[in-house]
């Protein structure tokens, strides 16, 4: 009986039993077995700058990051997350004692919701979501409460927050708002008027705040990225997760950061030591410069994924699709009712072979997958040769 277990219990524990295999993972196999064109996941296909590759090569060869890094991360990381935060926002963060470097954004999420949350407590958070964010609620223990986005079409498509079915969700068990803007899938970006009323519920209710704000250079036309932590009485309450990965175009470097009060840096810390304890020494280093770049690295970095929204968008759209155009990430949302179907699994796991393109179903993001059941996922993170090919390809 070698390999067999003493007992009939399931071997994953039963928080984690729902989540099985990323969907991410399920269709990147499906790219690679059709030599599919992958516009799932959403990773460059392009190095970032050449320069901040270099800092990287540069701390390898100089010795620095190749132990242990500090618990908190590198000073010089640390110095340039706050530096970034008081140039682009005014917000001021004490790089000793208000920003913590993590493996990534995702890190920062789990060892944020795993400090903050105990069982019992309900964590409010926006659907669709980030496939992470229910995995790492279900790890601490907590109760996710969905307030789902909704399309609107008042003057072009796009997904909408309801403010009074946010305010309705927060019960006397709420501990938290996980809110992310720019919003992955949907691209959605919430507005001053949007983040005013979250901010005045969060702090008419005594909640924390989580705000994953990841695409924050990645915001388009006239939309505006606006960090929660600016609002009066945010401050003291709010995480605010970045990320080096999304910005800079090294996502295999993992480097993410959080701001927040010491108290609450302090908390995340005591999380954050016991899962890996430390990661990316000497790309630390790098990341530190490349937060540094001068604004026309920002705009040009910009501009290019604009350029390449509206290429992705027209193509979708001339295609057949129902295109929400996004005003942040690099992601858009479709809905494909348009082409007769209504189910964005079977849709996705079918494009493949029928168009050798690969997509994400949004109904992976949502508690409630009727919600999400007609929606896709594209990513134009990618060159632009490859986006004229996948237009190409989906239009026949």
């Amino acid at each position: 009986m070698t390999g067999m277990t003493s007992s009939a219990r399931p071997l994953l524990n039963r928080r984690l039993a729902e989540f099985g295999t990323t969907i991410f993972a399920e269709m990147s196999a499906l790219a690679l077995q059709t030599g599919s064109i992958n516009l799932g996941q959403g990773f460059p296909d392009t190095d970032g700058p050449e320069e901040v590759r270099e800092a990287a090569v540069r701390a390898l060869r100089d010795g620095r990051g190749n132990q242990y890094p500090p618990g908190p991360g590198v000073p010089e990381l640390r110095t340039a997350v706050a530096a970034h935060q008081e140039r682009r926002y005014g917000l001021a963060y004490d790089p000793d004692s208000e920003v913590l470097v993590t493996a990534g954004a995702t890190e920062a999420i789990a060892a944020a919701l795993l400090a903050l949350v105990e069982p019992g407590d309900e964590v409010v958070a926006l659907e669709p979501y980030y496939d992470s964010y229910a995995a790492c609620i279900a790890m601490a223990g907590g109760t996710r409460v969905p307030v789902t986005l909704r399309p609107h079409f008042d003057g072009g498509a796009r997904f909408r927050l309801d403010l009074d079915e946010l305010r309705a969700a927060v019960t006397d068990r709420t501990r938290l708002l996980l809110i992310n803007t720019p919003h992955n899938p949907t691209g959605t970006v919430l507005t001053r008027e949007e983040l005013t009323a979250i901010a005045e519920l969060a702090v008419e209710r005594d909640l924390l705040v989580i705000t994953d704000e990841v695409y924050e250079h990645l915001v388009f036309d006239e939309a505006e990225h606006l960090p929660l932590a600016t609002f009066p009485g945010m401050r003291e309450r709010t995480v605010s997760i970045g990320s080096a990965g999304k910005t800079f175009s090294f996502t295999g470097w993992k480097v993410g950061w959080i701001t927040a009060a010491p108290g609450l840096v302090s908390a995340v810390r005591s999380a954050k030591q016991f899962l890996t304890y430390v990661s990316s020494g000497p790309f630390q280093y790098a990341v530190a410069e490349a937060l540094a770049l001068p604004d026309s690295y920002f705009t040009a970095f910009r501009d290019d994924m604009l350029a390449k929204r509206d290429l992705l968008a027209t193509g979708l759209a001339e295609a057949g699709f129902e295109v929400f155009k996004p005003a942040g990430t690099y992601f858009i949302t479709t809905d494909i009712r348009p082409l007769g179907e209504s189910d964005g699994f079977a849709f996705c796991r079918a494009l493949p072979e029928r168009a050798g393109v690969v997509a994400i179903p949004n109904a992976v993001f949502y508690d409630h997958r009727e919600a999400g059941a007609p929606f896709v996922r594209f990513a134009f993170c990618k060159q632009t040769a490859v986006l004229q090919e996948a237009v190409k390809r989906l239009k026949s």
